[in-house]
């Protein structure tokens, strides 16, 4: 089965009023100024974006951008918050911030549902993955992600210097959302493509990003039809057969919420898992004294969530509007930026400083509103595993080259490479 047409479709139109390449320009190169012409994809932001998060925050807490076809970047957590819940002028029919827009027929299902569906399709949709994602369903794989990290660090045995998101952080979710869906775990590397194509190829030519994504939605329908053959105890196969409305869902459905987990569900904690092993290998205190209070790790790891949240998600405004202060246009971006939120000093006390013992922690790490994200359990789950038995084996670690980590670009922000000295 080739890709859907609809989800090709997805990819080819862009504004339903204007032709291709009037507000789907391809645009990069040096921000001039931040409040008028920020970039989620440049290399400053990737490295540290928090310093122009906190400058915006100040001068211009609501941001805009001609790039991309134009968009807004809200940074004061009360502006965030109020977009996120407001799902009467904000859609949700594209997540990613690109250089073109899906078509409004799309809504409101969305190419990847549940977290690009509109309601009221959104609350059936989402409620169909809700069985596979309660902490009882998460407990039972806590003991296989656990064995699969010491195996990782096995792996590393008699290395001085380590890359702790190469070698250890990305594989755990790979190997964790391939054993969910029922893919074969030597496929993990493809998997990695696949999240670079989706997350990071934001401004290639359309008919590249097409034909990238294209590759994967080959594969996730050769999977679905294996499993039609050869059903299993899977995620997968679980899609397959359940119904809504009285029907079975239609491949793209089936596909398009595949897409979604494998590519949210391993980049999201792939980058927290590393974001947090980066915080300890430079900041000695806070890392023995989690070796010496094993005990504390759950409060630090909701600590290290709020700083370093990986995840920005995108909305379209649905109307011309006047928004609290600015003039925003139908089918503009919104970039929800839970980073930012979550170091809003009016928010959060020290918003700023990384406190593990900090007691009252209401962070947005894992979204707002409806869209709140599905798998947090799951998500909490591995990067507590993974962080345990890193301090389990490797109590000592630090940064071998701080100029060698690199981040990821665009709205998923995580380590790309983390050279560890360990030992």
């Amino acid at each position: 089965m080739a890709v859907d047409d609809r989800f090709t479709q997805f990819f080819r139109e862009g504004r339903d009023d204007e032709p291709f390449g009037t507000r789907n320009e391809i645009i990069t190169g040096p921000v001039a100024d931040w409040a008028t012409d920020f970039s989620h994809v440049e290399p400053e932001w990737a490295a540290d974006p928090y310093p122009i998060q906190d400058d915006l925050r100040q001068r211009c807490p609501i941001a805009h951008t001609g790039r991309f076809g134009g968009g807004w970047l809200p940074t004061r957590y009360e502006d965030v918050a109020a977009i996120a819940y407001d799902t009467e002028r904000f859609s949700s029919r594209s997540i990613i911030m690109s250089n073109f827009r899906p078509p409004r027929e799309l809504a409101p299902v969305g190419g990847t549902p549940p977290i690009s569906s509109d309601p009221p399709f959104h609350h059936d949709a989402r409620k169909l993955l809700l069985p596979a994602f309660t902490k009882s369903a998460v407990a039972t794989r806590e003991a296989a992600t656990r064995a699969f990290c010491h195996e990782l660090i096995d792996a590393m045995e008699g290395q001085d210097v380590v890359d702790a998101a190469a070698d250890y952080a990305q594989h755990i979710p790979m190997r964790v959302i391939s054993d969910m869906l029922g893919f074969p775990p030597e496929d993990g590397p493809r998997f990695r493509e696949f999240i670079e194509n989706a997350l990071e190829g934001v401004n290639l030519p359309p008919e590249e990003r097409i034909e990238r994504m294209g590759r994967l939605f080959d594969y996730l329908y050769a999977q679905i039809r294996d499993h039609v053959d050869h059903p299993r105890d899977d995620l997968t196969t679980y899609l397959i057969n359940v119904e809504l409305y009285g029907h079975k869902l239609a491949p793209d459905h089936v596909a398009g919420t595949m897409a979604l987990l494998l590519i949210a569900g391993i980049d999201t904690t792939w980058s927290a898992i590393g974001a947090s092993l980066w915080h300890l290998a430079k900041t000695p205190a806070d890392r023995e004294r989690l070796v010496a209070e094993p005990g504390l790790l759950p409060t630090a790891m909701e600590e290290l969530l709020r700083v370093y949240a990986p995840v920005t998600m995108a909305r379209l405004v649905k109307e011309d509007m006047r928004w609290n202060g600015v003039d925003m246009k139908a089918d503009d971006w919104v970039l929800l930026s839970f980073p930012a939120a979550n170091r809003d000093p009016a928010q959060f006390d020290r918003a700023d400083e990384v406190v593990i013992d900090r007691e009252v922690n209401r962070h947005v790490a894992f979204g707002l509103g409806i869209h709140r994200c599905v798998g947090s359990h799951l998500a909490r789950m591995e990067l507590r595993v993974a962080l345990e038995v890193w301090l389990e084996r490797i109590p000592a670690f630090t940064l071998a080259d701080p100029e060698a980590v690199t981040w990821a670009a665009g709205q998923v922000r995580g380590p790309r490479t983390l050279p560890l000295r360990v030992g």
